[in-house]
């Protein structure tokens, strides 16, 4: 191994320290942070992860072995998510396979660390691992993960089964390196009698404009209703940008996100901020929204639980747009990847797969959880359609799934000043512009 990337790891283990002593929030969550079971990208630690979250994993109860072993699987649902992944685990061991699934969940900061780490010292590998989409590709370059194509021949798992944007976003240098549990979406929640005594009918087309969410704001601050709140800011910059055809790297290769559009989607941040329709710094929208005092309320639809616990009535819908033609929401993967590891046989990665596509044909559990499952057999099932988030299953070139293989750097320093954009304390160029050099900073402490 490379001193430098030993050096580069070490140094991220750190990072990684740092973070989980904080409790596991990137700096954008002034003012309301991602939420408490989000399970997202966040940092890229789901948020909801708790400080001690890798000494959990730790603690997690063995599963025995079936007639042939054990399937070591880590993922990052550590959220309330987490318990509906086990439910479907269960329900795998519960027919009797030769390998029985040990599940162990981490904090995604610590999977993300640990699972290189693993691979290069030959300890303590997992036969299989969650990775977001966005961390696939680099993970492919670096030499992390087996092409399934040596092992779908002859398996049930099949392009055709799966949402086509999610399945192609992991098609890298001639071979496949993941199979897409999911796309979950960070879309745009309405408090729906708040909406009929103050929306004024600027949604009755299913689409909110900036432009209509200033139209009807002031009607509510002058009743205390906060007109839409502001939290998670990485996935909302990262909405709006690319709706307007922004790309994190016009090479591939080079961060250039400080440019005019960019700055166009800050700009819109800061004058919603000014005028008074965003929350105060340190509150909380998305507990606001609970409490039916936020009318629009961007978040994950992971979160709808949250809802519906609260009884409020209140429905998805694409996220705001600039451009009422041009829909498109924040959408990541959660992706089932193959670790290297020279203990799992051709007999075990095949088990895998047989895990694999189970767990793709037995996802309606996932969906109650309030994921959008990527397995299009779901689509098909009466419970499923009635799901709020159901309508997302059908969009592909709407969702806007990154593919920049250093999308984890990039977000990461966007982290660090996006919420001082929102409160005053940068400009939008000096912001963008400190996060890219930021960026490059990062690949080149990588290489």
């Amino acid at each position: 191994m490379k001193l430098k990337k030993i050096t580069a790891l070490g140094m991220a283990l750190v990072m990684a320290a740092s973070l989980a002593a904080c409790g596991g929030k990137s700096p954008d969550a002034s003012g309301g942070g991602a939420a408490a079971n989000d399970t997202s990208d966040a940092g890229d630690a789901s948020a909801g992860d708790t400080a001690d979250a890798g000494d959990a994993s730790e603690e997690q109860p063995q599963v025995a072995p079936g007639a042939k072993g054990t399937i070591e699987f880590w993922t990052v649902f550590t959220g309330a998510d987490g318990t509906s992944m086990q439910a479907m685990i269960d329900a795998y061991n519960a027919t009797n396979p030769d390998y029985t699934v040990n599940h162990r969940a981490m904090e995604a900061n610590d999977l993300y660390l640990k699972m290189p780490l693993a691979i290069q010292s030959g300890e303590d590998v997992p036969d299989v691992c969650i990775n977001h989409v966005e961390r696939v590709p680099l993970f492919q370059e670096q030499g992390f993960l087996v092409d399934y194509n040596n092992y779908l021949e002859g398996s049930a798992i099949s392009s055709a089964n799966y949402n086509p944007k999610a399945w192609e976003m992991t098609e890298l240098a001639g071979g496949h390196y993941g199979i897409p549990l999911d796309v979950h979406s960070y879309a745009l929640y309405v408090n729906m009698d708040l909406y009929e005594k103050y929306g004024n009918g600027v949604m009755d087309d299913g689409v909110l404009t900036w432009d209509e969410v200033n139209s009807v704001a002031d009607a509510c601050v002058a009743d205390e209703i906060m007109p839409i709140g502001m939290a998670w800011l990485r996935v909302k910059f990262l909405a709006s940008y690319a709706q307007m055809g922004g790309t994190l790297s016009t090479d591939g290769n080079t961060p250039d996100f400080n440019n005019e559009t960019a700055i166009q989607v800050l700009d819109n941040w800061v004058k919603l901020r000014e005028a008074g329709y965003t929350q105060k710094e340190g509150d909380d929208p998305w507990q606001l929204f609970l409490a039916g005092k936020v009318m629009f309320c961007p978040e994950g639809i992971w979160m709808y639980n949250n809802v519906k616990e609260a009884g409020l009535n209140a429905k998805i819908f694409d996220y705001p747009v600039f451009d009422a033609g041009t829909k498109g929401n924040w959408t990541s993967s959660h992706q089932f990847v193959l670790p290297k590891n020279d203990n799992r046989d051709d007999e075990k990665t095949k088990a895998v797969l047989d895990f694999i596509d189970f767990m793709g044909n037995n996802s309606l559990e996932w969906a109650k959880a309030g994921q959008c499952p990527a397995h299009v057999s779901i689509k098909e099932v009466a419970e499923f359609k009635d799901m709020p988030q159901a309508f997302l299953a059908d969009e592909n070139e709407e969702l806007k799934i990154y593919d920049y293989k250093y999308y984890g750097y990039a977000v990461e320093s966007l982290d660090t000043v996006l919420g001082e954009v929102l409160w005053g304390r940068m400009t939008p160029e000096e912001a963008l512009n400190q996060a890219v050099q930021e960026t490059k900073d990062k690949i080149e402490m990588s290489e």
